[in-house]
């Protein structure tokens, strides 16, 4: 991103496994950056092979000029179950972690309007968050990095995917996010060159895959 903005806002969701959002918020209009880790528990420093009491979540940064929290909870509730029952496991919660208290009352009230729509009832948590710890290097942009040749050749390393906008964009569209056209429009930005380019709206067109483990 050749300019950060003057002002960057955050928020943090966990909706399941952590590849898929990670795709998901990565090309989404005015994500700055993002990172998956692990939040909600009192284990200190978890790993994703000892995780505690903790949940699978996504960190995000965001330009407030581009988006607002309100889209990013849009996106939130139309792409996973928020009503699946997870028995006392923690990993793969439904879970929005609020900053403030305007996101706090986003939140409920956005899940109020959704369980409208839902005969199930919403299992969603809304807590306050506390430690966000960051998730191992190969959890990072993980669709980017099952394309080794590819990554390489964009000069990153697995240590620059938290804080890359770059990263993050390409790994949203190469998880099958976003549209050709919106590709197309951020190329200037981006700074691809032509055949990788064509390799990233190959994957779009191809769509979206799973992603969990």
């Amino acid at each position: 991103m050749a300019n950060e903005p003057e002002k960057v806002e955050k928020a943090t969701f966990a909706m399941g496994c952590f590849w898929g959002p990670d795709g998901l918020f990565g090309c989404a209009p005015g994500i700055i950056r993002t990172r998956v880790g692990y939040t909600g528990g009192k284990k200190e420093n978890p790993t994703y092979k000892s995780l505690g009491d903790h949940t699978e979540a996504i960190d995000i940064d965001y330009d407030p000029q581009q988006t607002n929290y309100s889209n990013l909870l849009e996106l939130f509730w139309k792409n996973h179950d928020p009503t699946t029952q997870h028995h006392g496991e923690r990993q793969y919660i439904s879970a929005i972690y609020y900053r403030n208290e305007d996101e706090q009352k986003l939140a409920q009230n956005t899940m109020q309007e959704e369980q409208k729509k839902r005969k199930r009832p919403i299992t969603t948590e809304i807590l306050p968050l506390k430690t966000f710890y960051d998730a191992e290097d190969y959890h990072q942009k993980y669709r980017l990095q099952q394309h080794q040749e590819f990554f390489r050749a964009l000069g990153l390393s697995p240590k620059d995917l938290k804080g890359s906008f770059l990263a993050a964009r390409i790994n949203g569209y190469m998880s099958g996010n976003g549209t050709l056209q919106g590709f197309e429009e951020e190329l200037t930005v981006l700074r691809l060159t032509e055949a990788q380019a064509d390799y990233v709206k190959k994957l779009i067109v191809i769509g979206k895959r799973g992603e969990c483990h």
